[in-house]
């Protein structure tokens, strides 16, 4: 009798341990319809009409921007400092010269033009995107579309080097993608929200409405910095529109108990945690490689997580400062290694051009500050948001670059992504991947994406 009490009790538990499971194999992240112009919408049937665009500029644009760099005050940077105190000021007085003198803004404008640029209201705002469709197609083949999704402080440009090599591969044997690049609200020429609240799921929301008004029903999503977050959501929101999700960031949302454990043993009983020797060396000693290396590189967070608007005002005034302020990121965020190059290896991965034309993005534009506000929106709500307890089982594909702000082995990103189909260990690249290794990218990416077309998995 004993025994059989025991029994159903066994049972009973076990079913219920199976019903949490389901329900929460099937949990969705919900959200609600936002109106993100000033005041109460006029009119309630928002108009669906798309528009194109174009980046455009003039004399007088170009002439402010040359003032503000002249009137600049320049301060010498320490002795022996290199980058280890920011962006080293010796270094950025060459950065500045060749923007005042050589760079030619006007041609990258053409550059950004190559694409076709497009704008669309969603809840009262005007959202940007580059909308890039195969200029061939062989018979019988079908594309594929692929929203990417960028960070700060980054932009679509980032994925300029990517998008051809996913619209017009080489190998016959590729899939051909249909790429949707937009600006996340507040970035580049996406509309700033002018109201508080607007935050990654807000975005995610936002960008499955615009891909729904293209067309697609379905459709995979990349992302990485923010746009890691936004596509995560945009999985867990509708996890039947997102095909597959492919990621090259994916820092633990929170401390689960097997993160925890493996953080603390994993070092010692690493096949325990399925640690490789890549993740030894890549997070231990742990107070080095985790905690000392994100104080280091985390100062900018806390001021744009609490008073963005502050400091703001002074880069959205000055081009100098503003370039300094997003350039050291693409300088240590590259390589940790360059703050110790008196030229922060800037041009060792990117080219002038291209970070300078990241940079008038920015400024010509003028969303320094709702870019940045992007922060306080995000964190200002508390780490224990409803999407970081959902996990995410569209099928991910997780691109490890061995440079990233943060390594995050595979048992920690099946913590969120269950159905983890594809881990690559990258042969090289960092925070910026899109725009420093775009051949890398495309092949995981197509590799990813054949294997869920396929089933492979």
């Amino acid at each position: 009798m004993i025994m059989l009490k025991e029994l159903l009790v066994a049972v009973v538990i076990g079913g219920l341990i199976l019903f949490l499971v389901w329900r929460r194999r099937f949990q969705v992240l919900k959200t609600e319809d936002g109106w993100w112009q000033t005041g109460a919408p006029s009119d309630p049937m928002e108009n669906a009409t798309i528009h194109p665009f174009k980046v455009t500029t003039c004399d007088e644009e170009l002439e402010d921007l040359y003032r503000r760099i002249d009137q600049t005050r320049s301060v010498p940077s320490l002795e022996d400092s290199q980058f280890n105190y920011g962006f080293n000021s010796k270094y950025l007085q060459k950065v500045v010269s060749y923007w005042r003198n050589d760079f030619d803004w006007r041609k990258q404008v053409d550059k950004l033009n190559q694409y076709p640029h497009f704008k669309t209201s969603i809840e009262g705002i005007d959202i940007h995107y580059v909308h890039v469709k195969p200029l061939k197609m062989a018979e019988g083949k079908k594309t594929i579309p692929l929203i990417m999704v960028h960070g700060w402080p980054g932009s679509f440009f980032e994925f300029y080097g990517l998008i051809p090599l996913l619209t017009q591969p080489t190998d016959p044997e590729d899939l051909v993608f249909e790429v949707v690049c937009p600006s996340i609200p507040g970035y580049g020429f996406s509309e700033a929200p002018q109201k508080k609240g607007f935050d990654s799921v807000c975005a995610a929301r936002i960008f499955h409405k615009l891909m729904k008004r293209l067309g697609f029903q379905h459709f995979y999503a990349h992302g990485g910095d923010w746009g890691w977050l936004v596509t995560t959501n945009m999985a867990q929101m509708d996890p039947k529109a997102v095909k597959g999700l492919h990621i090259n960031f994916a820092p633990p949302s929170k401390l689960e108990l097997p993160v925890a454990l493996s953080m603390v043993l994993g070092r010692r009983f690493p096949k325990l945690f399925g640690f490789t020797e890549i993740d030894i060396q890549r997070l231990y000693p742990c107070m080095d490689k985790l905690v000392v290396e994100s104080i280091k590189e985390s100062g900018y967070m806390h001021i744009q997580s609490t008073k963005p608007d502050t400091v703001g005002r002074g880069l959205n005034d000055s081009p100098v400062g503003l370039a300094a302020y997003i350039l050291e990121k693409f300088s240590t965020w590259t390589n940790r290694d360059f703050r110790n190059l008196d030229d922060g290896g800037l041009t060792r991965k990117f080219s002038l051009n291209d970070l300078l034309t990241n940079v008038m993005i920015y400024w010509t534009s003028g969303c320094i500050i709702s870019s940045m506000r992007f922060y306080k929106e995000n964190f200002g709500k508390g780490l224990n948001q409803p999407h970081a307890k959902i996990p995410v089982y569209v099928p991910t594909g997780f691109a490890c670059f061995p440079n990233e702000l943060m390594h995050t082995p595979r048992l920690w990103v099946k913590q969120k992504y269950r159905k983890l189909i594809s881990f690559t260990h990258m042969a090289r690249g960092g925070h910026f991947a899109a725009m420093e290794e775009p051949h890398l990218l495309a092949e995981d990416i197509q590799k990813f994406t054949k294997m869920v077309e396929n089933k492979n998995y």
